[in-house]
């Protein structure tokens, strides 16, 4: 499909439907090149997604009211859509012609990803190595976000989460059908005992399936117990 043709395609598409995920993978499929930094040269993706409440209540959150104000109210957002390789090492700030994110883009992608500044940010670092446009790796990521199905306890908890990272895991492969746990990450830190969730990382293949994690993507949080803060 010629890319503007691609493009009109995509901006019609307000869901997940089984013809985005088709245009989402022809978008994706990109061809294998030397690693050298250079856009479009990576193994896969990760999808990271950060739990807002703890977020919120760091130091950042503070300089944050768009995500963090009182009543805003998010769970899991997107932190970002990010160009990995297999070994462990990833592309980033490569070299691209487009360095302003429009309005209109950043207004669609706040209410998944309710940063301006991450959303700019995300772009310059990420985004610029994936050889997508700055119009289709965001809708991209809109696109893969929607797939993602968010188990029922973790869309809005009004109180305090206790659990493991096993299970956080097991509850999102039960409500997934296509993911299993070596397509998932849980970031928490490096505590052993007690500790809140920081990140969950969804390993997605370059045709836009749920995929295996590589080596870099492959680390896990080693609490006995994982809190999540509920949503304010």
């Amino acid at each position: 499909m010629p890319g503007s043709h691609l493009a009109r395609h995509l901006r019609r598409l307000a869901v997940p439907s089984a013809a985005a995920i088709a245009v989402l993978a022809a978008l994706l499929i990109l061809p294998a090149l030397a690693r050298d930094n250079r856009p479009g040269q990576f193994d896969y993706f990760v999808l990271s997604l950060s739990w807002s409440p703890t977020f919120c209540a760091g130091p950042d959150g503070d300089r944050d009211p768009s995500q963090c104000a009182p009543g805003r109210r998010f769970a899991f957002v997107v932190h970002g859509l990010w160009p990995q390789n297999r070994d462990g090492t990833w592309p980033e700030f490569c070299a691209s012609r487009e360095t302003w994110v429009p309005q209109k883009v950043i207004e669609g992608m706040m209410r998944i990803m309710p940063s301006k500044r991450l959303i700019i940010h995300q772009w310059r670092k990420h985004g610029s190595c994936s050889g997508l446009t700055i119009e289709n790796y965001f809708l991209a990521t809109r696109l893969l976000f929607g797939k993602l199905k968010i188990p029922a306890r973790y869309l809005s908890p009004q109180a305090t989460i206790q659990t493991t990272p096993e299970q956080l895991v097991l509850d999102f492969v039960k409500t997934n059908r296509d993911l299993t746990a070596g397509m998932i990450s849980v970031q928490c830190g490096n505590a052993r005992d007690t500790a809140r969730l920081s990140e969950l990382r969804i390993c997605i293949d370059r045709r836009g399936d749920f995929g295996q994690c590589g080596a870099g993507a492959q680390r896990q949080c080693r609490a006995q117990t994982l809190v999540m803060p509920p949503v304010r």
